[in-house]
């Protein structure tokens, strides 16, 4: 199954890490960048290494290409139980390619967060990243967008279609800053799905369950995809029909997407 759920966690409160391990997120997110103060970053490189062993299994949020932090963090990347890296706001394809060279096993999630980084999506996908995901606060704040949903709709809808076109897993949408409201994390996991997305950054544990079921294929439609497979072998390649209705190669395949996706094949 995809990962659905990315919980970000302090780079600076190692307390926190274990915890966070535990809480059931799909990616435990260990966040070098905006958690930390400039001052407290090598403290927090510090304290990921004492915590980092090979049973751990963490993603690191490093700071930016354009940092005098991102050398430092690149060195961490070949620590025992780091699973993968995120690059926060992507806007170009060489920090990718210097992450491969230094980490060439490690898949990169690519934060797109600006302007550039939407206009090079293309770019960013060909410099072999796994997925991306949507920076939607710092997107608002450097596009002047007041809004979250249709005045994103076209920097969403965008990072779909070029996921797509590209051949990667379908992107992250960002975070929702109401802690105390789980209707609007309902609603924005609802909204995000059904742009296409797979799956959404979290900023407290208590988020994780509703991410990991949201983006999960209801019941009914599992039933459904089942039993169109089910006809279909059945059929042996011959036209069938379920409910009344002629099961062709599209509605297969839909099938069994649903199935792949709730992790049932």
């Amino acid at each position: 199954m995809t990962d659905r759920s990315f919980l970000f966690v302090p780079g600076n409160r190692p307390e926190r890490f274990d915890k966070a391990c535990a809480a059931g997120a799909d990616v435990t997110l260990v966040d070098l960048e905006d958690a930390v103060a400039p001052a407290d970053k090598a403290a927090a490189r510090a304290a990921l290494r004492a915590w980092l062993d090979p049973a751990k299994n963490a993603y690191l949020r490093i700071n930016g290409a354009d940092t005098d932090w991102f050398q430092q963090d690149l060195a961490l990347l070949s620590l025992p139980g780091v699973r993968g890296v995120m690059l926060p706001k992507a806007e170009h394809s060489a920090p990718v390619a210097e992450i491969h060279r230094t980490a060439p096993e490690l898949p990169v999630i690519a934060l797109i967060e600006s302007a550039l980084g939407l206009r090079n999506l293309e770019a960013i996908a060909a410099a072999g990243i796994a997925r991306f995901a949507f920076g939607s606060i710092d997107f608002q704040l450097d596009l002047g967008i007041a809004g979250e949903r249709e005045e994103l709709l076209f920097a969403r809808s965008s990072i779909v279609l070029v996921s797509r076109l590209a051949g990667l897993a379908p992107p992250v949408d960002g975070v929702t800053v109401a802690l105390d409201d789980p209707a609007q994390l309902a609603d924005d996991i609802g909204y995000a799905r059904r742009l296409g997305f797979g799956g959404k950054l979290c900023i407290h544990p208590r988020q994780v369950e509703a991410v990991n079921a949201g983006f999960l294929p209801p019941a009914a439609d599992i039933a459904w995809a089942q039993r169109v497979l089910e006809a279909a072998d059945q059929a042996s390649g011959n036209a069938v029909r379920l409910d009344g209705k002629m099961i062709d190669r599209p509605v297969i395949e839909r099938a069994r997407a649903i199935l792949q996706s709730a992790g049932k094949v």
